[in-house]
């Protein structure tokens, strides 16, 4: 079981970038979503998070993205991504995505089953 986030790279401020989260043996639409992102000397901080199917569909923001980001599936594609518009300098960070039973209003603090290895998004000012 594995998962890899995909789709970082250098963008302007102001600019968008969409990463993919991508799974090998398992379907991710069973899964709940989780994005995260680090930053250097920084903690780890919840982005998003998507529930999975025979659950009632819900997103989860941290409020320093909504408005900005978008999660989102694509079942057929077996992948889960993450549009990121209106680029700020302080977005830049390695971004991971996660996948456990489901979404909650504390899905940031809760424990994730699988990880991907991060992709780096770097914003330049």
């Amino acid at each position: 079981v594995q998962l890899q986030a995909s789709g970082g790279g250098l963008v302007q401020t102001g600019g968008s970038r969409r990463l993919s989260c991508a799974a090998s043996r398992f379907t991710l639409d069973y899964y709940a979503i989780g994005w995260f992102r680090q930053a250097p000397g920084k903690e780890r901080e919840g982005v998003a998070c998507m529930s999975g199917s025979g659950h009632l569909t819900t997103t989860y923001y941290a409020e320093f993205v909504k408005g900005r980001f978008s999660i989102s599936r694509d079942n057929a594609k077996n992948t889960v991504s993450l549009q990121m518009n209106s680029l700020k300098p302080e977005d830049t960070a390695v971004y991971y995505c996660g996948a456990r039973a489901g979404c909650d209003s504390l899905w940031y603090q809760r424990d994730f089953d699988y990880w991907g290895q991060g992709t780096q998004v770097t914003v330049s000012s």
